[in-house]
């Protein structure tokens, strides 16, 4: 059917909703907001869901009056949109996500409102697959790259500086994580099925000499079975995520096996398909699950303290079909990416105010 024009009864409705918007009471300060908060009442509130990011549009100082605009026409946030995320990095407010369709690594730069992109340009620092990322302290960004079975390294100021590894090292390459230093680069072999190699491999980030491997294939004690990611906790410990045992395995920072957590199950505090892993400064683990479409935190020891999301087949806040990657930034907020959905979810600790922390929302803009 041809649209060609608005009915007088659509317009009477739009009309009669612009006039009701425009005379409403103003907010009041003692009403409840209906925030989506985990635990939910009447425990006591650990993590508020805050926003959603689809495309660089949603980094954007809003414009004046746009939110009415969009309750009235349904308008979404322009920009160009994630094609399809895998893992999400964060430093100082820039977000970055790894886009294994677009074969680049997206930035979007909150405080600035604005995003770039890394490692599409042709030469040595050229994206193939990325899959894997993470910032050290310095703001030097690492991809890990699963079609070029290597790590590319980049400086603050996007230039490609080195890469690390290659053929002779990984099979198939799935994280990389480097100390806060920039000093070790901890690099996990997905291997495969019919692969013995799904080590972690540790080599120095400046040089890239190989310096030594964690853990071998089996079930054992120390032992992996399709590791997935790494992340570095309090003490330097390493958490290990062995996606094919089920379980999160624990090492000091110089490699020696400590303990493990998790099983196979449907429980709380069991694993069905865990991917990625990260570590807030209070030392907690939180660990995203494919297939229970949420992620689990954990204290140092891994003793289960909260889940947040569940798996679905309707977009909505806390909702996931395939998420994937996990960061959390330096003021404890969570980003969550969801490949299925194409989104990054980002979770406020109950202690920072909206208004607070890099990833404060950009102030509304003049018309």
């Amino acid at each position: 059917m041809t649209r060609q024009g608005t009915s007088p009864l659509l317009a009477a409705s739009l009309a009669l909703l612009l006039q009701a918007c425009a005379q409403a009471p103003g907010p009041n300060p003692n009403a409840a907001r209906a925030e989506i908060v985990f635990p939910p009442p009447p425990d006591e509130p650990r993590f508020y869901f805050e926003r959603t990011i689809r495309s660089s549009g949603d980094i954007l100082p809003a414009e004046a009056g746009s939110e009415l605009r969009k309750l009235v026409t349904g308008e979404q946030a322009s920009g160009e949109a994630l094609s399809k995320p895998y893992a999400v990095a964060v430093y100082r407010g820039r977000i970055f996500v790894s886009d294994t369709v677009s074969r680049f690594v997206r930035v979007f730069d909150v405080p600035a409102g604005k995003q770039y992109r890394i490692g599409e340009e042709e030469g040595a620092g050229q994206l193939i697959k990325p899959i894997g990322l993470d910032v050290d302290a310095a703001g030097h960004l690492y991809v890990a790259d699963i079609g070029a079975k290597a790590i590319n390294v980049y400086g603050p100021d996007r230039r490609f500086l080195r890469r690390i590894g290659g053929d002779k090292w990984f099979s198939r390459l799935s994280s990389v994580t480097v100390d806060p230093e920039g000093r070790r680069v901890y690099a996990v072999d997905l291997g495969g099925v019919s692969s013995e190699q799904h080590p972690v491999r540790v080599f120095d980030a400046l040089t890239g000499a190989h310096l030594q491997d964690i853990g071998k294939r089996g079930s054992g004690p120390g032992e992996f079975n399709l590791p997935r990611d790494l992340a570095i906790g309090k003490d330097g410990r390493l958490y290990v995520v062995d996606g094919g045992n089920f379980r999160v395995v624990v090492f000091d920072r110089e490699g020696r096996y400590l303990h493990s957590f998790g099983s196979v199950g449907k429980q709380y505090g069991q694993f069905a398909r865990p991917k990625e892993v990260a570590v807030d400064r209070e030392g907690n683990v939180y660990v995203v699950d494919t297939a229970f479409g949420n992620f689990q935190i954990f204290n140092p020891d891994g003793e289960l303290l909260l889940f947040v999301g569940d798996r679905s087949e309707r977009d909505a806040p806390a909702r996931y079909m395939l998420p994937s990657g996990i960061a959390v930034d330096e003021d404890g907020r969570v980003l969550v990416v969801d490949q299925w959905f194409r989104k990054i979810d980002i979770y406020r600790p109950a202690g920072l105010s909206e208004k607070s922390g890099f990833l404060a929302r950009p102030a509304v803009a003049a018309k």
